[in-house]
Formats: C-alpha cells, structure tokens, sequence
C-alpha cells in the first residue's frame, strides 16, 4: 500500500509541476490569454500539452507534495511559463500602442472598445491593429513557436535543477523598451503625414483667415488618418515579422538553444 501511495504521489508531482509551467506559458500567451477564451477550455489544451510533455520530462524526487519546498517549486515553474509567454504578448502590445498614438495624432481617439484580452477600453484604431497582429500570429504559426519554446525550456531549465538569473529578467524588462520604439516606428508616417497635413492647414488659415479651415481640419484629420491607415496596411506584416523575429531570438537567449 505504501509502494502504491509513493507512486500515486510521485505521478502527481510528474504531472503538477510540467502543467504549472504550461500553464503559466497559456496564462500570458498571445490569443490564448484573452478573457474571451474560456478557462475549461485554457485548462484542457494546458493538461493535453502537459501529458504530451510528461515522457519527456525526468521524474523529479521530492520529500512531501505538500509542503513549503514543493511549492516553491511550483511558483518557480509557473513564473518560467509566465516569463516565455509574456514576451509573445508584448509583441501584441506594440501594435495595440502603436493604434492608440495613431489614434491620438488623428482624433481617432474618440472611438473606443473594449480589449478582450486585457479587458480594458482602448481606442478602436489599437483594437484593429491587435486584430490585424494576432491574426498575422496565427498565420505564422506562432502558437507552435510558442509551443517548441515550452517544450525546450524543460531541457534547458530541468526542474528543480536550474532557474532563470536575474540577468535573464533583466533583459526580459528591457524587452519593453522595444515595444515603445516598434510603436514608434510603426506610426511613424501616419504621424508625419498628419503633420504635414496640420502644416497645409495652418498656411492656409494664414493666407485666406476669412475660410475659417480649422473649423473643418478635425473631420479631414480624421479622413485623412484613416486614409494613411489604409496606405500603410501592408507594412504591418513586416514589422509583425521583424518583431516576431526578435521576439524568439530573445526566448532562444534566455534557454540557451540559439543555434
């Protein structure tokens, strides 16, 4: 009886530690993170990748499955799983800031939804990027990226044998920076066409007050905006690579499996 209940127990903690790292990786993965995604169904695609793991996984010996030691262990692997996805979600993010400085330089701003994914109000012009960026994720199989990165950290950080270094989230937080200079890019010719705009406005009023242009530059701003949106679409997939790129350089780094 007591073989059989070290066994049981010994299979508990096989399966509960590998399911907290997958489950930390869906809890801030792109698409999957989203507050619209059930949790019955986020709870079974994790426990179907985590049996699909577990033979991979060497068994790991601990004293007690209750106990200070062994939760600490979990807390470990969940921040591990945390760490991989939230860089795929800051990608997501870089559009979504990308939307909402578009959407401020052209009176956009106004208009507003819901984000599914952190549950909050942002601009529509953000929404529609994060739309148009994670469809672009999809596409490129990045959810089987994010898969293959989970499954190599069990060989680059085993369980109970190694743990990120303060260096490797020091440059997880400076993944951040990235994410404003993307933005940045990304919205730069909507912003400087908008300034020209706002500049031919203005020599305009200056030459002819009596027309009174101001009065009508807000709605031809706002056509305006959406006209540069629409000219500068097809740069979208580029970025979205270009930061994808970088983005699974950075997980390569963090578990030593660049090649």
């Amino acid at each position: 009886m007591e073989v059989a209940t070290d066994t049981i127990m010994q299979y508990l903690t096989d399966l509960l530690l590998p399911f907290m790292r997958v489950s930390g990786m869906f809890a801030a993965m792109v698409g999957i993170s989203a507050k619209s995604v059930p949790t019955t169904t986020k709870a079974l695609l994790t426990l179907f990748l985590t049996m699909l793991v577990m033979p991979l996984v060497p068994p790991v010996s601990i004293g007690e499955l209750f106990s200070v030691g062994t939760f600490l262990l979990v807390f470990q692997q969940l921040i591990i799983g945390i760490a991989i996805g939230f860089i795929s979600n800051m990608v997501l993010n870089t559009f979504v800031l990308a939307g909402q400085i578009v959407a401020l330089q052209t009176g956009l701003g106004f208009a507003s939804m819901v984000d599914p994914v952190n549950g909050i109000n942002v601009p529509a012009v953000g929404q529609f990027y994060l739309i148009l960026a994670t469809l672009i994720f999809w596409a490129l199989d990045g959810h089987l990226a994010m898969i293959r990165m989970i499954v190599l950290s069990f060989e680059a950080l085993p369980i109970g044998e190694a743990w990120l270094t303060g260096e490797q989230f020091r440059e997880i937080a400076h993944w951040a920076s990235w994410m404003f200079v993307s933005a940045i890019t990304i919205s730069l010719a909507p912003i400087i066409s908008l300034l020209i705009v706002n500049l031919a406005f203005g020599i305009m009023t200056k030459a002819a007050p009596q027309l009174n242009v101001f009065s009508l530059g807000f709605s031809i701003a706002q056509i305006m905006g959406l006209f540069i949106m629409w000219l500068t679409l097809d740069n979208l997939t580029h970025h979205f690579e270009v930061l994808w790129d970088r983005a699974q350089l950075l997980m390569c780094q963090l578990l030593q499996v660049c090649q």
